[in-house]
């Protein structure tokens, strides 16, 4: 059932409650006489070693958790505030996090994430839910078995607890989409001003753990999908080096630039979280490349001091868009600085010269790469002309905002033989990456570059589209190489991320840097819920 889009703009929605709230709602009842002695269990900004310190000393259970998480998605999700970021629950939550109690009630902790409710952005295959992209065309899509990354959290213990709404098709379906909607899921709304976009296309996974209703999430990302919403919903989002997160079972855009990455509050919660999702997968071209790259823990690089001595470039021609931004970063700057990192102003010769490229090589792999997961998938809408199709006869349900002119330009390409596209892939990554990031980390003796993430979020408005109006991420996504946004203040009210960029598999050493800078600053804030 679609949500009409005047309910997301926060209209009484008691008449009008989608499937999946109907669902929920199904599975509290029927869960409220399963527990005797239900724990209850606070789960607001609780982090990951919170949730294993009161499982380990029995104050809390993983069941108690997962009902804690369950209860405050019904309250603050499908009521309250109404973020409608959660898209679908998991019905075998409960039943899977009992099963790890009693693993801890024997004596086995499969780690740090034993027990841990996680969310799943909608174009994650896991098995027992659907997997969309936020599409009515693929609503009645279940996986039969689990992306690699999600058979990596079910080892490690983790509980699935359900999907997050997103930007339908990864907001690649047209230039003029609108941040956090999508034709099944509707509009999630950033909880720290209602009326607000939360960005995307991971939206509804920022906006989830932004207003804890899990300990943590999994976003993916192609050009600032993890970036952008972990920076306007105040979180730590990580987009990791292509290939060193599998991205097989994941619904693609790119091969050259997709990867899915950890978003959480904290910087520790995310290291714990990238600890288990990286890992070699043959399936994955890229992921070979990765092998003996990453450290056995990444929490390991997380120090007070870890900036002391470090060498960080400012890349200001990311800023100059927002006074208000320009300021915050004046005083990341100054507080990166005090913790002992000596700070430069650097140039990129090529900034932003891939743009056009970039675009080309979106497309050609658009198209190939969806072609390929909607075949082998078994999909209801079996190729992208079959999508553009279903999308024309469903219009009124699916474009009542914005219609798919990326669908039909990616369709009118060719193939992944054609000159045209290796050149626009070569150019892309050589003015981003070999020619752009890379030429200034070795030239100017860097550590890691900083900017600011993104703008502070602008009103949600599904006519005239999203407002972006200058961001920092770009050139680490073109080139494949890692990135990572941590909270540097907000711009009355609204969050601000700083984002740190670094050579390939340098996923620690930014790790350690944005950990001495959020330890310096503490700059993250819960959100208020404000109606505008």
């Amino acid at each position: 059932m679609v949500r009409p889009p005047w309910l997301a703009q926060g209209e009484n929605r008691q008449s009008n409650v989608p499937m999946r709230r109907f669902a929920t709602s199904l599975l509290m009842a029927s869960l409220a006489c399963a527990c005797a002695a239900p724990q209850r269990v606070e789960v607001v900004e609780l982090s990951v070693a919170q949730a294993q310190a009161a499982m380990a000393d029995g104050s809390c259970s993983s069941r108690a958790l997962t009902q804690a998480y369950l209860d405050r998605i019904a309250s603050v999700d499908d009521a309250g505030p109404t973020l409608n970021a959660v898209i679908e629950v998991n019905p075998r939550a409960l039943d899977e996090a009992t099963s790890l109690d009693r693993e801890r009630a024997a004596g086995h902790v499969r780690g740090l994430l034993h027990g841990i409710p996680v969310l799943l952005k909608d174009n994650i295959d896991a098995v027992g839910l659907a997997n969309s992209a936020g599409s009515l065309a693929l609503a009645d899509h279940r996986p039969v078995a689990d992306a690699f990354l999600v058979a990596r959290l079910r080892e490690a213990g983790a509980v699935i607890l359900g999907k997050t709404n997103l930007s339908e098709w990864a907001n690649f379906r047209s230039t003029r989409s609108t941040s956090g909607w999508s034709s099944r899921g509707g509009q999630t709304r950033n909880p720290y001003a209602l009326d607000r976009s939360p960005c995307g296309s991971s939206a509804g996974t920022g906006a989830a753990i932004a207003a804890s209703l899990a300990t943590v999430g999994v976003g993916t990302e192609t050009d600032g999908s993890i970036i952008c919403p972990a920076s306007m919903n105040g979180l730590v989002g990580l987009k990791p080096t292509v290939g060193l997160v599998s991205r097989a079972g994941i619904i693609p855009i790119s091969i050259s630039q997709d990867t899915a990455g950890p978003m959480g509050r904290t910087v520790t919660d995310v290291a714990i979280l990238l600890n288990v999702m990286a890992a070699v997968d043959p399936a994955d071209p890229a992921s070979p490349l990765s092998t003996g790259q990453r450290p056995a823990d990444y929490a390991t690089a997380l120090h007070a001091n870890a900036l002391a001595g470090k060498r960080i470039g400012v890349l200001r021609q990311a800023m100059g868009y927002h006074p208000g931004v320009d300021l915050l970063m004046t005083h990341a700057i100054a507080a990166v600085r005090a913790q002992g990192a000596e700070v430069v102003d650097i140039t990129v010769p090529t900034y932003n010269a891939w743009n056009e490229h970039e675009i080309t090589v979106l497309l050609y792999e658009f198209k190939d790469g969806l072609n390929r997961y909607l075949q082998q998938s078994g999909t209801p809408v079996g190729s992208l002309e079959a999508l553009i199709a279903w999308n024309r006869e469903h219009a009124d349900q699916v474009m009542p905002h914005f219609g798919q002119e990326l669908f039909e330009l990616a369709q009118s390409t060719g193939s992944l033989t054609d000159a045209a596209y290796f050149q626009a892939r070569d150019e892309a990554k050589r003015l981003a990456g070999k020619d752009g990031l890379l030429a200034v980390l070795a030239n100017d003796r860097l550590d890691a570059v900083i900017a600011p993430s993104t703008s502070p979020a602008w009103k949600t408005d599904p006519i005239l589209g999203d407002h972006f109006v200058g961001a920092g991420y770009a050139m680490a996504a073109v080139a494949g190489t890692p990135s990572l946004t941590v909270p540097m203040g907000d711009v009355d009210g609204l969050p601000v991320g700083l984002t740190w960029m670094g050579r390939a598999y340098a996923e620690a050493d930014l790790l350690g840097f944005a950990f001495a800078y959020e330890q310096a600053t503490a700059k993250r804030r819960a959100p208020g819920y404000r109606d505008r």
